[in-house]
């Protein structure tokens, strides 16, 4: 009996011991690093809204993405050549050769296409719970330019495999540019490097994929994130917190980041894990969605593809693009509705911010708005003919329709009573 009491008395004394020294070395870090300060202000002392739903997961998960998405990309570049004569020939021997080199490359491709599904749903629940409204309006304008960063990282990556779908997309996309009136030829040839997309285009987008839009992404990921614990996260009641707060100073509707919502978003990612891992061993390709089945075939610039279209992420904006004959309104279209979405603060008139409060109107044009943009989606995916064509132009009407007549439906929209306080039984 008395030498169980001093082993436990032994581990309770290591216990202590142990414990001291992390505290010395917590102390030792806070006097030339601000680490203690910085976990309090972004998490265990950053007070959020205690209704929080599932649809708030999706910025946590995208974070997620974006760490294996760097991961993933560091290892594909220690085997991947950016060479026009070796591109094609690196990746498959990255599949076949680098050990677990296809399962980083599946990875990396499924991830891109689950950042995208993260990123919408994470847009569409800002978007119905008015998170782009004052105070937040900075806020937005960042997670908006994260979006399009993503879409440039997106495409440029699109081009490294040096596949038929890879080349020939890239040589629509490109051709793009040539849209602008005034200087188009000249930015197609300075984007290219040539006067055709060879060996320089290839390695100019290798090291914008890899250097400067990633460092571009995280500067812009830690601006968003340093803006939204400014401002505080809005919740689905679209009320502000901070303004009923008690004696102490905290909210009396918030609870702290860490541990409730840690633990939530904690578990949100083991079923992402799940989904992501089930793709990744067992449909990777997604029937060629995520990765198109003429991406492998090398590059011949001397046979087109059947069917040019982009990959997933990018056909509602391709469908657009499509839905007029002339090129260059088709790429003006284009821009605009991305261009648009900056806008979304100042085109939506109501002072009302969630949707559980707003008027039929605004429900019903979101709606149509999401419909829209998903069957944009399908569409772009399609060949340019007939009924695909007409469908089209429907909804690119439908989609635009959205933000020019926002200022009129939600000006005058009758809305519901918004509560003080935050609910839970909605």
């Amino acid at each position: 009996m008395n030498a169980r009491r001093d082993a436990i008395t032994d581990e309770t004394t290591l216990m202590s011991k142990t414990a001291d020294k992390l505290s010395e070395l917590v102390d030792w870090i806070d006097v030339r690093f601000p680490m203690t300060k910085m976990l309090k202000e972004h998490a265990t002392e950053y007070y959020a809204a205690k209704n929080f739903n599932v649809l708030y997961v999706f910025g946590a998960l995208a974070m997620v993405v974006l760490v294996i998405q760097l991961v993933t990309g560091i290892f594909l570049t220690m085997s991947y050549k950016p060479d026009a004569e070796k591109a094609f020939a690196s990746v498959e021997y990255i599949m076949r050769d680098v050990e677990w080199g296809w399962l980083i490359r599946y990875m990396h491709s499924t991830g891109a296409s689950f950042f995208f599904i993260v990123v919408y749903i994470h847009m569409f629940r800002g978007m119905m719970y008015g998170s782009y409204k004052n105070p937040r309006e900075l806020l937005w304008i960042i997670g908006m330019l994260i979006y399009v960063c993503l879409m440039a990282e997106g495409f440029l990556g699109y081009l490294l495999p040096w596949g038929q779908m890879s080349y020939w997309g890239a040589q629509v996309i490109v051709s793009l540019f040539g849209a602008v009136p005034g200087i188009g030829e000249g930015l197609v040839e300075w984007i290219r490097g040539d006067y055709f997309i060879s060996d320089i285009t290839l390695n100019r987008f290798f090291a914008l994929h890899v250097a400067a839009v990633p460092l571009a992404l995280i500067m812009l990921v830690v601006m968003h994130i340093l803006a939204l614990h400014e401002t505080g996260s809005l919740n689905p009641d679209g009320i502000e917190i901070k303004e009923h707060k008690g004696p102490d100073g905290i909210p009396l509707d918030g609870i702290a980041f860490h541990p409730y919502y840690t633990v939530k978003d904690l578990v949100a990612m083991i079923v992402f894990f799940a989904a992501f891992s089930g793709v990744v061993f067992f449909a990777p390709e997604m029937g060629g969605y995520f990765l198109e089945h003429a991406n492998f075939e090398p590059a011949n610039p001397l046979k087109t593809p059947e069917h040019i279209a982009p990959v997933w992420y990018y056909t509602p904006f391709y469908a657009i693009l499509r839905a007029v004959p002339s090129k260059g309104f088709g790429a003006f279209l284009m821009a605009m509705a991305l261009i648009l979405l900056f806008f979304l603060p100042w085109l939506d008139r109501c002072k009302v911010k969630s949707i559980r409060y707003r008027g039929w109107t605004f429900k019903l044009a979101l709606t149509v708005f999401a419909v829209s943009f998903v069957c944009l989606g399908y569409l772009g995916m399609q060949p340019a003919v007939e009924p695909y064509v007409t469908i089209t132009r429907i909804f690119t009407i439908l989609y635009f329709s959205f933000f020019l007549f926002m200022p009129i439906y939600t000006r005058f929209e009758k809305t519901r009573p918004v509560p003080e306080r935050v609910t839970y039984d909605q």
